[in-house]
């Protein structure tokens, strides 16, 4: 078993066992693997085993690999009677986005975990409709209440929500967050707890028409604590690719 693949094996247990402690099903956590330190054949083999779903946070890596990998899932296909591979693989931007990037990311990826200003949402909502696209995105709160982190500041996410709801070319589908940079568990605990709080309030209210679903916090150091705090989409790169 190759490492990736025995990496792989000790974060589906790890999830699993979270997932068991606070009586919850496997099914009900996502995991997306996050590509930025990974080449295109390490990708490749985590697509041969079974996996679909990536999140990329440099557009130029995004834009190598996806191609790569779509190849090699087309040629492998193509060389059996039953196809063994994914046709469709998902990719999500999941890092900090520019606006001059936009009209670049949103032909790539099905979904934007990072939209943290009403400027961004606005200048995706109009590129969006000039491509006949609508989006899925995720609103990113800063939880941690650090500087250095992006984010929209926890008292101004559910006007944000609210407003991006508004635009037509726009699904606003769930929120993203990040732990603070820390090895204390416990402040990791209480972010993902707040961010918790602050998705539940969203979710409650009727602007978002019920397409509000799915909370995207936890990483390779964290997601264990995530799953526990209610997480439904976990970001793990690290923790997979790492020899």
């Amino acid at each position: 078993m190759s490492n990736i693949a025995e990496n792989l094996k000790i974060v589906e247990e790890n999830i699993e066992n979270a997932c068991k402690r606070v009586g919850r099903s496997r099914e009900s956590v996502e995991m997306i693997i996050v590509t930025k330190t990974a080449t295109a054949e390490e990708i490749c083999e985590v697509v041969k085993l079974g996996y679909s779903n990536f999140g990329e946070n440099r557009i130029p890596h995004l834009k190598q690999v996806s191609q790569e990998v779509a190849k090699f899932i087309l040629e492998t296909n193509a060389e059996v009677r039953k196809p063994t591979l994914p046709s469709h693989i998902s990719w999500q931007m999941i890092g900090h986005l520019q606006r001059n990037k936009v009209k670049q990311i949103l032909p790539l990826v099905s979904s934007i975990h990072s939209l943290d200003t009403l400027r961004l949402a606005e200048e995706i909502n109009t590129a969006a409709g000039k491509l006949q696209m609508k989006p899925k995105v995720y609103l990113q709160v800063n939880c941690s209440g650090e500087p250095q982190k992006y984010g929209v500041p926890v008292g101004a996410a559910t006007y944000l929500a609210e407003q991006i709801c508004t635009m037509p070319h726009l699904q606003l589908i769930g929120m993203m967050t990040m732990a603070p940079l820390t090895e204390d568990q416990d402040r990791i605990r209480s972010s993902f707890r707040r961010a918790k709080e602050i998705f539940d309030d969203i979710r409650d209210l009727e602007f978002h028409e019920s397409k509000f679903k799915y909370l995207s916090m936890g990483m390779s150091n964290d997601y264990e604590i995530a799953i526990e705090e209610g997480a439904t989409h976990l970001r793990i790169g690290s923790a997979i690719f790492r020899n």
